[in-house]
């Protein structure tokens, strides 16, 4: 499978004063990252443009883009998400994936059974849910420790410990 060209970092929420900074939802778990930006891309066309400025404000950001002076420029990029290319990814720690790099691979419980493939990874609120399809049956598996056991990027494959309901 081919990774992604840019991962979403945030999403345009309204504009903010009145010299065209925008005000984001920050959607990435390294809200840090927001200081050290130079280039983003906004929107499904992921149009590039030059960070000015960037800071955290509570649980948002503020960002003012080269280009987009008044509020009238950046409510039209009002909900749009707010990209940064691949290659300009916070590095992860061992043992840490990007979503992105789940989908694809194979899954086998500890035993070798296979189950399919990772299809989607669903987002929820408590924990992510991996969709696994083997061609003829899906199975929703919960991201937590008591099931995923190994994660082998290289192998392109997890192992799982199915609980209780789950075969």
């Amino acid at each position: 499978m081919e990774p992604p060209r840019y991962l979403i970092i945030g999403r345009v929420l309204k504009p903010w004063g009145y010299r065209g900074e925008m005000k984001l939802e920050i959607l990435t778990d390294f809200p840090e990252r927001f200081a050290s930006l130079r280039t983003v891309y906004l929107g499904d066309d992921a149009k590039p443009f030059s960070v000015e400025r960037a800071r955290l404000h509570g649980n948002a950001a503020l960002l003012k883009l080269a280009g987009l002076d008044t509020p009238e420029a950046v409510a039209a990029y009002r909900d749009q998400l707010v990209h940064v290319a691949l290659a300009d990814a916070v590095p992860l720690p061992a043992g840490k994936v990007y979503l992105y790099q789940l989908v694809g691979l194979r899954v086998s419980t500890l035993s070798g059974e296979p189950l399919g493939t990772i299809t989607e990874v669903l987002e929820t609120g408590a924990n992510n849910v991996y969709v696994v399809n083997d061609g003829a049956r899906e199975l929703l598996l919960p991201a937590i420790p008591d099931v995923v056991k190994e994660i082998d990027l290289a192998r392109g494959e997890m192992l799982v410990a199915l609980l209780p309901g789950l075969e």
